[in-house]
């Protein structure tokens, strides 16, 4: 199978003998709301093993074939034990309509399980349709998210970006990148390109110093510094598993601004407070730099 397109959501459905009726409906539900439905059975109430429809649904998630997935059991409970097997699934068991908000908004869960004995259709529906409504709170709960999943020291991770005055926020940026794979390249913009895109007087530090500083990071494998306002072209040089940016734009953001393609995935550090490099500039100068 292909990886799943961003602009397609799919979403993959199973369930055991007790939840065929309720998978049924929560597949029109999301077919109404335009995502594209996979069904991987039952297609009757003849009883079957919850576990396998479990493992199946986890490992396409797992794979990124599918964005998203759910699991309808009498419970949901033995469903999200089964799909939470595989790294890259979290797999939320919700039986009311708070757990269904922030289990996606804290946790981005990505496998909703549903227990059709627990609560009404109804009530069931109302879930899901709050769960598949609720966005990610990337800004805030990524870095926590990540510790959940085992990295795949294989994955290049690529972090851009000026750095023309380390500080406490980027170093945690670029701890958390390497957190993520086996090999962390950073990119600076070159000087050229640094005063293009911020104006005369930046940057401060050459690209030359700028690198010396980055390299001396125990986290930082690589520096390479590209003559370009743009992320694309030094994207296609690096070929990371990965993009890290810090900033207050989502994912689904900076994969469009910056024409990423979908096989990379993106990671949005949240600013620390406290921290940017105008803010440093202007606290050892006493007064906004122009």
């Amino acid at each position: 199978m292909t990886k799943e397109n961003p602009g397609q959501p799919i979403v993959v459905l199973g369930a055991d003998h007790n939840g065929v009726a309720l998978k049924a409906a929560v597949k029109r539900l999301l077919t109404d709301a335009g995502f594209s439905c996979v069904d991987i059975g039952p297609y009757d109430e003849a009883k079957v093993d919850y576990t396998d429809f479990a493992k199946t649904v986890g490992q396409i998630v797992h794979n990124g074939d599918a964005r998203w997935g759910v699991l309808i059991c009498g419970t949901g409970v033995g469903m999200s034990i089964g799909a939470n097997r595989f790294s890259n699934v979290r797999a939320a068991l919700v039986h009311d309509l708070a757990t269904a908000g922030k289990s996606r908004e804290h946790n981005d869960a990505n496998v909703l399980c549903l227990g059709a004995w627990v609560q009404p259709e109804e009530v069931n529906l109302e879930i899901a349709r709050r769960w598949f409504a609720e966005k990610f709170g990337e800004f805030r709960h990524v870095p926590r998210v990540e510790k959940t999943k085992q990295a795949d020291r294989a994955k290049v991770v690529f972090a851009p970006g000026i750095f023309d005055a380390v500080h406490a926020g980027h170093v945690k940026l670029l701890k958390f990148a390497k957190s993520l794979g086996g090999k962390l390249v950073v990119g600076i913009n070159s000087d050229r390109a640094t005063r293009e895109l911020k104006g005369e007087g930046y940057p401060v530090n050459s690209e030359a110093d700028r690198k010396a500083v980055l390299e001396s990071l125990d986290v930082v494998d690589e520096v390479i510094v590209f003559d370009d306002v743009k992320i694309r072209g030094v994207i296609d040089q690096v070929r990371p598993d990965i993009v890290v940016k810090g900033g207050e734009f989502t994912a689904d953001q900076v994969r469009e601004r910056d024409r990423i393609p979908p096989e990379i995935e993106i990671k949005i550090y949240p600013l620390v407070p406290g921290y940017s490099t105008h803010g440093f500039f202007e606290k050892i100068s006493g007064r906004p730099k122009t």
